[in-house]
């Protein structure tokens, strides 16, 4: 099986042609909702983190 490094990038530009490119505004919208995401997911873990921390302080503080 030989590899021709030519055939090789020709197939890569083809592949890429076909390629469906978002906008600047797709991007730029997917983005501003990855971040709120991220934010969001952030203030949930850390409001449970504390719930969580309150409730095993509690019962360990049982005696």
């Amino acid at each position: 099986m030989a590899f021709s490094p030519f055939k090789f990038l020709q197939e890569v530009r083809t592949e890429t042609a076909k390629v469906t490119w978002p906008s600047r505004r797709e991007t730029t919208v997917t983005t501003i909702m990855v971040f709120l995401m991220v934010a969001l997911a952030s203030i949930f873990f850390f409001f449970a983190d504390q719930l969580i921390r309150f409730f095993i302080t509690f019962v360990l503080s049982l005696h």
